[in-house]
């Protein structure tokens, strides 16, 4: 009877310490790196977004670098959605409660960003492929009618417009003049030229020559412009002089648009190649040839990997530092739109119709959306909220559950 008990206090002590020692976080796996300090906490996602956010020109920054602030809900609900007469291929600016959007159907439009609501639309004559730039009051756009637009941002005004001898498909970057007293607007043309106009007047500042269509928009950073081209190289181009300071071979035409930082360029060609390449030694750092398709997709740059897509319907992360592979998304259809990091999230389009939401660190599925149509239009990111085109006519937003405070029903 007495060694009974002793076996019952035994197997209860053994309970007792065993509870204990799990609360404490004394069993099971931990992080090797931590070294039995405790692990920072997971972020949270958001579960409220706001209207006051801002994403004012294509992937969000100067630097085209796809990153926005804060964080995005683990489901995202329809907001709204905006038809127009024709696809919507052009992604998104929004500033001050507006969304800036064109259309294949010749337009360019801005939507209350709270309810959807057309505020006004302007009419160019051809489709408006390029992504607003908005800027100090004004909104600034290419269309395939060979113009850049300014319109005035409150009212859908035309300020100017300045004529190309092409059609101008990729997206207005902006940049101050060496004195700092001007504002300059830069954009690339199928004229072969990168154009810097004078964001007041209209007026040409200079212009910088290349041996093909110039497709993507230009990163600016550091006093520097970069972009790709389909020439195959990768131009520097001084914003004070219009003047060249490197070309850097790629090894086949360049159509996306490149991310630009701390003097490393980012960027996919159309042979299959996805690269990194310093300015300052003049040459490329690495390159990914996993992918079977062309690079059409612009990447989203985080502080350790780099998101983007492939026409071989795939979603793509790399390493930072040397380009090798984390992981691969497969999805249904091409991926030709540029993906958004926020937080721990990456949202992305294809052309299967459907716009993916990934975990950052390993590529799992958060959320999808089916919209039935391509998405090539890049998503633009703001305040927790999500707005994107689509080859349907429409323009969809999305966002956490809770807005402002209320409950989206």
């Amino acid at each position: 009877m007495r060694a009974t008990i002793w076996i019952l206090f035994g197997i209860a002590l053994g309970i007792t310490l065993l509870v204990f020692f799990v609360r404490r976080g004394g069993i099971g796996p931990r992080s090797a790196s931590t070294g039995g300090s405790p692990s920072p906490q997971a972020p949270q996602a958001a579960t409220e977004a706001r209207f006051d956010g801002s994403w004012p020109m294509f992937h969000g920054s100067q630097g085209l670098l796809g990153r926005a602030d804060g964080m995005l809900a683990d489901s995202l609900v329809s907001l709204w959605k905006f038809k127009t007469d024709a696809e919507v291929k052009s992604s998104a600016a929004i500033d001050a409660g507006r969304a800036f959007i064109g259309s294949s159907d010749s337009h360019v439009y801005a939507l209350d960003l709270r309810t959807g609501e057309k505020l006004w639309s302007y009419k160019t004559g051809d489709a408006v492929e390029s992504s607003p730039c908005v800027l100090d009051g004004c909104v600034f756009v290419g269309s395939s009618d060979n113009f850049l637009y300014a319109l005035d941002a409150g009212t859908g005004e035309l300020k100017w417009k300045y004529e190309t001898d092409g059609q101008i498909l990729g997206s207005p970057n902006w940049t101050r003049s060496p004195d700092g007293g001007t504002t300059w607007i830069v954009v690339g043309s199928y004229d072969n030229r990168l154009h810097c106009i004078d964001a007041v007047s209209g007026k040409q500042v200079w212009i910088y020559e290349t041996d093909n269509y110039v497709n993507g928009s230009p990163a600016v950073d550091q006093g520097q412009c970069v972009f790709g081209g389909c020439d195959a190289m990768i131009h520097v181009v001084s914003l004070a002089r219009g003047a060249k300071i490197a070309e850097i071979d790629s090894g086949s035409y360049i159509a996306a648009s490149a991310a630009f930082l701390d003097g490393q360029v980012y960027v996919g060609n159309y042979e299959n190649v996805f690269l990194r390449a310093d300015l300052g030694e003049g040459k490329i750092v690495w390159r990914y040839e996993q992918g079977d398709a062309p690079f059409f997709s612009s990447p989203a740059v985080g502080e350790q990997l780099i998101v983007f897509g492939g026409r071989d319907e795939t979603i793509h992360c790399v390493r930072r530092d040397n380009g090798r592979q984390v992981w691969t998304f497969k999805t249904l259809g091409e991926v030709n739109s540029s993906p958004a990091i926020c937080g721990d999230k990456v949202i992305v389009g294809s052309d299967d119709g459907r716009l993916y939401m990934l975990r950052v660190a390993d590529g799992s599925r958060v959320w999808s959306y089916e919209m039935g149509q391509p998405v090539i239009s890049s998503p633009a990111v703001a305040g927790g909220l999500v707005v994107v085109g689509c080859d349907d006519g429409f323009v969809y937003a999305f966002g956490p559950k809770y807005v402002d405070g209320g409950q989206v029903r």
